[in-house]
């Protein structure tokens, strides 16, 4: 037919429905193959801008920094999605007034997951059995709702669900109630970190502990609230009050409540590397190091007999007394200063360090004398992604590949199973993961082989944030929504 061959009616055709315009050029009698290929080529080129100027499309990268995830989610609605949730189960149940008091109720009951990675910041659930013939179709969803963007994982502590997400221009510390995941109360502040590679929005996990929420944002926005309520008690800017410069991905290290001290790690020069401050007043106590900050949370740990902070800088990782003291330093340098992989306790005396970027995994023995290598092996190159110990086999995701590495050699046991740059948690002789992608997959914490026992879909998208396990329930979230499962028997 001859308006088929119409150069102008193709034109105008693929310039307003690309797809209609493809049809023509292929379905021409006329036109020759490479004539359909030159025509083909800005037709394409025509359709990605509708996708992207029209239905919102917009693409994200995976662990890799290679573009993997499309998306078509478009802000300001799901914004909206966000907020008409909120109003419903405002309207449905009412949430108390607030009033200019602050009363905190003291409490030395510390939540069954009050912190980053949990009680231990070791990705280890030890509360109880977790079900490990999973049904068919996945394990029973017990809620699901919008949330914010951002890569922090979840707390657990007073019946609640805390977490930080960006919702437009501002940072949120959001509170929902764990049974049925309805929002309990909000705290915002402004505040948009912006990151083309790994993504936007806030990266720290909060901390409970005594009935307050301490949160970090990615621009260094420190605050406590009353955990009931969401009542700010103090505030102040890390980075501003410690002259110190943000990272290239954002403040993404964890608060650590130790004693009556919270300690972040702002990354400042002159000493105001690791901070402590009054977990009650905000006051500062000491500070430490000039070290550039790194990604890592800072822990608490007994290593050759003494009670210590264990801090991962963008150079070293560190023992400091509970005052700031240094007890011992182990230089670990990486590319792109990316230190983002929790270390992990091995013994009385002994931690594992592992990062990504080709670098690798270190034993280190700690002593009065320093920190003393006992191996190093490329065999487990953990990115962001904090591996977990079982009966002295590690076990991990080597840039994105499932793997089993011996302690005691570091020599690898086996690699299996492409997971992507997700999470993982131990409960039992099982690990459950959640891959990149939003599956969750239960393995067998076997050092002969990789098992896998079952998986299905709990999140669809970029799923970058550690899971949670608290009371039998697992808690998932990315930086479109988040689940709750029931993972107990």
């Amino acid at each position: 037919m001859a308006w088929r061959e119409n150069r102008w009616l193709l034109a105008g055709t693929s310039i307003i429905f690309p797809p209609l315009g493809l049809l023509l050029v292929w379905l021409s009698q006329t036109r020759s193959a490479w004539r359909k290929l030159l025509w083909t080529i800005p037709i394409v080129l025509l359709g990605a801008a509708h996708l992207f100027l029209f239905w919102g499309m917009r693409l994200q990268t995976a662990g890799t920094g290679i573009p993997r995830f499309a998306t078509f989610e478009r802000p300001e609605t799901h914004y909206q999605a966000i907020e008409k949730r909120a109003a419903e189960e405002r309207k449905a149940e009412p949430a108390p007034p607030r009033t200019e008091l602050v009363v905190v109720e003291e409490t030395t009951v510390p939540g069954p997951w009050p912190s980053y990675l949990g009680p231990n910041r070791d990705a280890t659930y030890t509360a109880g059995p977790i079900l490990t013939a999973w049904p068919e179709n996945g394990l029973t969803q017990l809620w699901r709702r919008p949330i914010g963007g951002g890569y922090a994982s979840m707390i657990v502590a007073e019946g609640k669900v805390f977490t930080i997400e960006q919702r437009r221009n501002q940072e949120v510390l959001a509170a929902y109630d764990f049974a049925t995941g309805r929002e309990a109360w909000t705290v915002s502040w402004n505040g948009f970190f912006q990151e083309s590679m790994g993504g936007d929005g806030p990266r720290a996990t909060p901390t409970y502990s005594n009935g307050r929420v301490y949160v970090l944002g990615a621009l260094g926005e420190f605050r406590c609230v009353v955990a009931a309520t969401g009542k700010v008690i103090w505030s102040k800017n890390i980075l501003r009050e410690n002259d110190a410069a943000n990272l290239q991905w954002g403040m993404a290290s964890s608060p650590l409540v130790v004693d009556d001290q919270v300690i972040v790690l702002p990354g400042g020069s002159s000493g105001n590397s690791v901070v402590s401050y009054d977990k009650r007043t905000g006051e500062r106590k000491w500070s430490a190091l000039d070290d550039k900050a790194a990604y890592t949370a800072p822990m608490l740990a007994t290593l050759a007999g003494e009670r210590q902070l264990v801090v991962v800088t963008a150079a070293r990782a560190v023992g400091l007394t509970l005052d700031g003291k240094l007890l011992w330093e182990f230089p670990w340098k990486t590319d792109y200063d990316v230190n983002a992989s929790q270390p992990v306790v091995v013994g009385a005396d002994r931690l594992l360090l592992a990062a990504g970027y080709d670098h690798g995994t270190a034993l280190i023995e700690i002593s009065r004398e320093g920190g003393r290598q006992v191996w190093f092996s490329k065999s487990m190159k953990a990115k962001f992604n904090t591996p977990v110990l079982k009966n002295g086999i590690l076990y991990g995701l080597d840039e994105g590949i499932f793997a089993a590495v011996d302690v005691a050699t570091g020599q690898r046991k086996w690699k299996g199973g492409r997971y992507g740059y997700g999470q993982l948690l131990l409960a039992g002789d099982h690990i459950v993961v959640l891959t990149e992608s939003g599956d969750v997959v239960l393995v067998k914490a076997n050092p002969e082989r990789l098992e896998e026992v079952a998986r299905f879909e709990a999140l669809s998208g970029k799923t970058w944030n550690p899971p949670i396990i608290a009371d039998g329930k697992l808690l998932v979230r990315n930086t479109t929504e988040m689940a709750c499962y029931r993972i107990a028997p």
